[in-house]
């Protein structure tokens, strides 16, 4: 059985939710890699849309809101990894440590 959502055939539950609730998802989650002014500008249009969905389709909006509150898995822009420390625990032998 297919799916058809306004004329089209969704292929991935994000094209399902985009084309069922009209909104597109990753204006609020953001991409896997954006610089800072990128992110300030994709913010600042998602807030204002929104506030839109505010007064048409407040379970839209929601939905909407709950998406800009997820933390993506974003990649360092530069490449690096982010440093871990290594930390002796009182009590462990020397050749033991715990990674932080």
């Amino acid at each position: 059985m297919k799916i058809i959502v306004a004329g089209r055939e969704p292929v991935t539950m994000t094209e399902f939710i985009e084309l069922a609730l009209g909104i597109d998802v990753q204006l609020f989650t953001g991409p896997a890699v954006e610089s800072a002014m990128e992110r300030a500008a994709r913010l600042d249009v998602a807030r204002e849309v929104l506030a839109e969905l505010r007064e048409s389709d407040p379970e839209v909006a929601a939905y909407a809101e709950a998406l800009l509150r997820t933390l993506p898995l974003h990649r360092r822009p530069d490449g690096r990894r982010p440093r871990r420390t290594v930390r002796l625990v009182k009590g462990c032998t020397a050749g033991s440590a715990v990674a932080a």
